[in-house]
Formats: C-alpha cells, structure tokens, sequence
C-alpha cells in the first residue's frame, strides 16, 4: 500500500503530465481543441485529489470537478473562489471524446480551460 506522500506525488506526476500534454497541442497552430479541453479537466481533476488525500479526506471516483471542490471546501474554504470557473471543466470529462458529441471548442475557450487548470495547480501545490 502506497503511503500518503506517494499517492499525493503520484497524482500530481499524472496530473503534471496532462497539463503538459494541453501546454504541447496549444502550442500548434492547428490544436485540438477537445484534446486540450480534457487533459485540462483532467489535470485540475487530478489535482485536486491530490489536494483532498493531503487533507484526509475520502472521495468516490467522479470526474466531477465542482464535487470535489466541494469536498475540500470542508477543511479549506477559500478554494471556493475555484468553484464556478473550475466546475466548467466537468464537461470535458467525458462527454467532448465520443462520436455522439460534436462540439469542438474554440481555441479561446481551450486556452482559458488551460489557464483555470494552471490556477488550481498552484493554488493545490502553494498549500502543500
């Protein structure tokens, strides 16, 4: 069994790697926007069951982004600043990957989910 410090690196290894990814595909003239999207949602999902595991507190697999703000809201009231903004990147969880979806974001709209995903990175690694 990992220890505590081990799960909180692991998360933040894979959620490092996702807002790379997104930082790579902004970088091309011709980005995939819906790509960016997700490795955004992904990071700040992953980031912030980093966060909850340093507080201790127990969460269900969700990719729910308001859910666990909610949750750390519990020992830490001030990422509520997060909430509304952050919550937007629920949507490119799962639904943005399949066929049945058509949306493509535009490349602003990917740009500001990079933007959100860097703010609740800092915010979670300023509090470790």
């Amino acid at each position: 069994m990992k220890t505590k410090k081990e799960l909180i690196d692991n998360w933040i290894k894979r959620a490092e790697k996702d807002l790379l990814t997104a930082e790579h595909e902004l970088s091309f003239h011709d980005a995939v926007t819906e790509s960016i999207c997700f490795h955004c949602q992904q990071a700040t999902e992953k980031f912030l069951k980093a966060y909850l595991v340093f507080l201790d507190i127990s969460f269900a697999k969700t990719h729910e982004i308001g859910e666990l703000i909610i949750k750390c809201e519990d020992k830490d009231k001030e990422i509520s600043v997060f909430k509304e903004e952050a919550d937007k990147l629920t949507d490119y969880a799962v639904n943005i990957r399949y066929p049945e979806e058509t949306f493509e974001p535009p490349i602003t709209e990917a740009k500001e989910a990079f933007k959100v995903a860097k703010k609740i990175r800092d915010y979670v690694l300023d509090k470790f």
